[in-house]
């Protein structure tokens, strides 16, 4: 009797299990994934915000849920998704390539032969702002001032170190090279803290508004044979020009090379959860590209080729295939 009491106990666990789980079978299989992007006033904020609200529009149907994180930028997304604990990344389209080859400042940890491609966005010129009082009309002119490199781990900082191995700088010909991150730089610039930074981002950009708005800082332009001898070089990099006017206190256009945005994910990340959250941008491409200036440009048939080194993903490579594009 005991015994039939107890297998009768457990068998209505388990019907009790199994009616429970019906009606919130799509709770069950919530699925939360999470986009790494830079700082907040950088646009890979921005786009990452743009992407997981179109994801999250059909969630419903789909049972992913997106959340974006702000961090250290580029190389601390890859390492991060290496790591298993970011889904998706935004990253700078040389990192992207240092990556998959297991080159700078990914030597020690070897080339992330998991790394895949999702698709390109933005244009990111890389920007040098200076201090007004600085009087600085070239590059050149910041030997001896106080210039910040960037964060450690984020893409500006290695495109930096790259620039100043071209030239033949040291950090030393700064009498101060300060790391602060990119939500840190303007204000240090208007504070009279620093007399420039480096930053590669997409524009219009509220980290330049603020600073050139602020305390009227100047764009410098990014010229030379050292530039020259980058861009022809390495396939990543190509000329860029910030417009004239953009921003306050500067009319003139500015010449300078850059990097495209690249959203990056893992081998290891489901097909199914990279082609929703393809699908969820191309469905609504339109509204994607109002989400930010930055995006308005965007052509599909170079986002899905442009400064992408690692594989397509292949739940990517699922819909482009759908689309006719590949």
């Amino acid at each position: 009797m005991t015994v039939f009491s107890i297998k009768h106990l457990a068998g209505g666990a388990v019907a009790a299990a199994l009616l429970a789980a019906l009606p919130g079978a799509g709770m069950a299989q919530q699925k939360f994934v999470t986009i790494g992007t830079g700082g907040v006033t950088g646009v890979y904020y921005a786009a990452g915000g743009a992407i997981c609200r179109l994801l999250n529009k059909d969630r419903k149907a789909h049972g992913i849920r997106c959340s974006v994180e702000s961090t250290g930028g580029s190389a601390f997304n890859i390492n991060t998704i290496r790591a298993g604990e970011l889904d998706f990344g935004m990253a700078q389209s040389d990192v992207h390539y240092y990556a998959t080859k297991g080159e700078g400042s990914f030597k020690d940890a070897g080339a992330f032969g998991d790394l895949r491609s999702v698709y390109s966005i933005h244009p990111e010129p890389f920007t040098v702002l200076a201090r007004k009082e600085a009087n600085i009309a070239k590059f050149e002119d910041f030997k001896g001032k106080r210039f910040n490199i960037g964060n450690p781990g984020s893409g500006t900082r290695s495109s930096f170190e790259q620039l100043m191995g071209t030239m033949g700088w040291k950090l030393t010909d700064f009498s101060l090279a300060s790391e602060l991150k990119a939500d840190e730089h303007g204000p240090a610039l208007c504070d009279n803290k620093i007399d420039g930074f480096f930053y590669g981002v997409g524009h219009p950009s509220a980290n330049i508004q603020d600073p050139t708005t602020t305390c009227g800082a100047k764009l410098v332009s990014l010229t030379g044979p050292a530039v020259d001898k980058l861009v022809a070089e390495n396939p990543f990099f190509a000329k860029a020009t910030i417009p004239g006017g953009l921003y306050n206190s500067n009319p003139q256009p500015t010449t300078t090379y850059g990097v495209l945005a690249t959203v990056v994910s893992s081998a290891k990340v489901a097909d199914e959860t990279v082609y929703q959250m393809v699908k969820a941008t191309f469905e609504n491409f339109d509204e994607f590209k109002k989400l930010h200036p930055a995006l308005a440009v965007l052509e599909p048939k170079n986002m899905i080729k442009d400064g992408l080194s690692a594989p397509l993903h292949p739940g990517a490579v699922k819909y482009y295939k759908e689309k006719g594009w590949m």
